[in-house]
């Protein structure tokens, strides 16, 4: 494992880009190390390896933006416990990697919608981001398909965090909110 993890590192060294990488770090990403690899490029070195869960937990270990992202694309669902989502979660502290690791990952388990109810009412901002855009996720993939008790937890969240002061959460809840409009449209 520590081969692969090693010669992917390699891979990212060859695609670095020191200009998106110095942006980043101005915009507040805090890793031991940014490549700036772009994530066409991430999901073409993600495709030249099988989903394993050691490799997604080692490249998880790793305090280095890239490494994380993929590790959210070679993780398998199968092996994937609702404790790792938790702990995943614990360790995602900026707006960037939720997206990714929603996209990569979280969107594709089984629990998802059930993880995307527990985090949008968490009191903690990235959690409730990452709730929020999770079913933003859950919505363009399945669409507005809730039973009703669903439907009535997600707009009272959506609603709260909209009266809420947090304007990274609003705009999570909002885009949530407008996803799910357009997919109760597409339904009529």
């Amino acid at each position: 494992m520590h081969e692969t993890v090693r010669e992917i590192k390699g891979k990212l060294r060859l695609f670095m880009n020191g200009v998106l990488s110095q942006s980043l770090r101005e915009k507040g990403l805090k890793y031991r190390l940014i490549f700036g690899v772009e994530l066409p490029r991430l999901r073409e070195i993600a495709a030249g390896y099988q989903p394993n869960h050691e490799l997604a937990q080692a490249l998880w270990k790793e305090d280095i933006r890239e490494c994380k992202i993929l590790a959210a694309y070679l993780q398998p669902t199968d092996t994937f416990c609702p404790e790792f989502a938790d702990l995943w979660m614990e360790q995602i502290h900026n707006t960037e990697l939720a997206d990714y690791a929603c996209m990569g990952l979280f969107r594709r388990l089984p629990y998802a919608s059930q993880k995307a109810y527990q985090w949008m009412a968490s009191e903690q901002r990235m959690e409730a981001y990452t709730g929020f855009r999770l079913m933003s996720h859950l919505l363009a993939q399945f669409g507005a398909t809730m039973n009703e008790r669903s439907r009535n937890e997600f707009l009272d969240q959506a609603h709260a965090a909209l009266q809420g002061d947090d304007l990274l959460i609003k705009q999570a809840a909002q885009s949530a909110l407008d996803r799910y409009r357009a997919c109760s449209e597409e339904n009529l």
